[in-house]
């Protein structure tokens, strides 16, 4: 068993290796969780979380090393979690070793982390909302949460994230116009990466333009800002935070920091409801209730929705 206090206060003290501990004891669902959350509640709320997705190619971790170093630069403790394909034999990070951020590895006002997605969809790790409120606990100014590079289904950022940046790149041919529906409709902050190169100043006018062609907004209203950069040498950096930042302060402005904030403490407590729920009902197959409420829906004595409602009723006592 592990001293969670004791743990935790080592993560305050901004001890990797507390942190990595605990972020272990998140991914691994361990049976002290409850206990580790209850811990940490009290002492997180102060960060920043900042989510970048976009799709493959388009320089994520390479534009996440350069805002770490701009964040530094400013005296903020930032957090990494960079969320990776999982091996199809370990279930690990594919990408663990982190590579392009490796420049921060020594910091010890820089924490990094690498997460399997394990399957799970939406560009996230199962386990993020938790490991975000472990760096956040951990007294980390910014935390700075990378996708996993999947493209359009990565929309489920938005609902871990105070501020969603949605990066891009010249020559990504029909991409953005495949991409509306998707990433294009979540971003609160949108970087034309690689802008060296042929075609930036393309993309980010059909950029505009799309986003001209979306939602109505009012006089108040955020208009999401496009960012040029070239991340691998730095440039354009500093306006992507000026951009985060205004952002940040729209939102306190008008309470909608404080509304997303509820509103995904709201989706994460659904989820492990829900998950809490899936798992009782997993331990019912070859029960008698559950067989014997197949067999009157072969009899045509109950329909699914019916059986289903009743079996809700029988494992919540509602």
């Amino acid at each position: 068993m592990v001293d969670v206090p004791a743990l935790v206060a080592q993560a305050r003290e901004g001890r990797p290796r507390a942190v990595a501990r605990l972020i272990s004891l998140v991914e691994g669902a361990s049976p002290q969780l409850r206990e580790v959350m209850a811990a940490l509640a009290p002492l997180a709320g102060g960060a920043y979380v900042v989510g970048l997705t976009g799709s493959p190619g388009v320089g994520k971790s390479t534009s996440t090393s350069a805002l770490v170093t701009a964040y530094r630069r400013a005296g903020k403790r930032v957090g990494v979690l960079a969320v990776d394909p999982s091996s199809p034999f370990s279930g690990g990070a594919l990408l663990g070793d982190r590579v392009r951020m490796s420049e921060h590895a020594s910091d010890p006002g820089v924490y990094i982390r690498s997460m399997a997605t394990r399957g799970h969809l939406g560009g996230l790790a199962w386990a993020a909302p938790q490991a975000i409120r472990v760096l956040d606990a951990a007294g980390c100014d910014v935390v700075l949460v990378e996708t996993v590079g999947v493209g359009q289904s990565e929309v489920e950022i938005a609902s871990q994230a105070d501020t969603s940046v949605v990066l891009l790149a010249p020559g990504m041919g029909d991409g953005i116009q495949a991409a509306k529906a998707g990433i294009l409709e979540i971003g609160d902050v949108y970087v034309v990466n690689k802008a060296d190169r042929d075609g930036a100043d393309a993309t980010a006018r059909e950029l505009n333009h799309m986003l001209g062609l979306g939602e109505a907004r009012g006089p108040g209203d955020w208009r999401p800002p496009i960012v040029k950069t070239v991340a691998a040498r730095g440039e354009g950096i500093d306006e992507v935070v000026e951009a985060l930042e205004k952002h940040r302060a729209w939102m306190e402005e008008r309470g909608v920091l404080a509304e997303r904030r509820r509103a995904r403490a709201a989706h994460e407590v659904e989820t492990i409801a829900v998950t809490a729920l899936r798992e009782r009902i997993g331990d019912l197959h070859g029960d008698r209730r559950l067989d014997a409420l197949a067999e009157r829906i072969v009899a045509g004595e109950l329909d699914p929705y019916a059986a289903a409602d009743s079996l809700v009723e029988g494992l919540t006592g509602q």
